[in-house]
């Protein structure tokens, strides 16, 4: 109890009196209310056996850096009970969506969902693989930096496409088309 007040800047009277605590004993996962806060909110996670920053961080969408920052940790270390500020969808900024992984999704169903490459979503993200959790929450890049493409003689929605490296689908989906016809001097947007 005490090695938590400290580590919370409160006293353990308080600490105590905020739990309707009578005396200092504590059990492995036991969540306590800290003076001063309300009730635990959907932005903190309380560590548990077995998590590491690297599992806790995945969990939420953040990198273990980002994780760290928002805690002040300046090592890899964990205490069961800990809580953690976890970055909300309120700290992400509006111009990116997020997305929760179903079952059965993939990278690939997701890039072609919302019309953006899969190593853009693994960047944005900082997956190293193509492994994805159930419920794991992904950052979708948006497509603010989109170009914009003129339509010459002989093109096709595949030949652009191609060129630059995103899919037919995605084009139709960037320029709401509902045909691959296109005009010389149509102005296409580059997913």
């Amino acid at each position: 109890m005490w090695s938590i007040a400290k580590k919370l800047g409160v006293t353990v009277d308080e600490l105590k009196a905020q739990n309707n605590l009578a005396n200092n004993n504590l059990s492995i996962g036991q969540v306590l209310i800290i003076p001063g806060t309300t009730e635990m909110s959907g932005d903190y996670y309380i560590v548990q056996s077995g998590n590491s920053l690297y599992s806790i961080a995945r969990k939420y969408g953040m990198t273990v850096d980002e994780l760290k920052t928002l805690n002040n940790l300046t090592s890899n270390l964990l205490s069961i009970g800990q809580r953690l500020r976890v970055r909300g969808t309120a700290d992400i900024p509006d111009s990116q969506n997020t997305y929760v992984v179903k079952s059965g999704d993939s990278l690939y169903s997701i890039s072609r969902k919302y019309g953006v490459s899969v190593d853009d979503i693994k960047r944005a993200n900082q997956l190293t693989s193509n492994l994805l959790s159930i419920g794991q929450v992904l950052v979708i890049p948006s497509n603010e930096t989109e170009n914009i493409y003129v339509v010459q003689r002989g093109d096709s929605l595949y030949s652009i496409a191609r060129e630059y490296g995103t899919t037919v689908d995605a084009l139709k989906r960037a320029n709401n088309l509902t045909s691959n016809l296109l005009n010389i001097g149509q102005r296409l947007i580059i997913p």
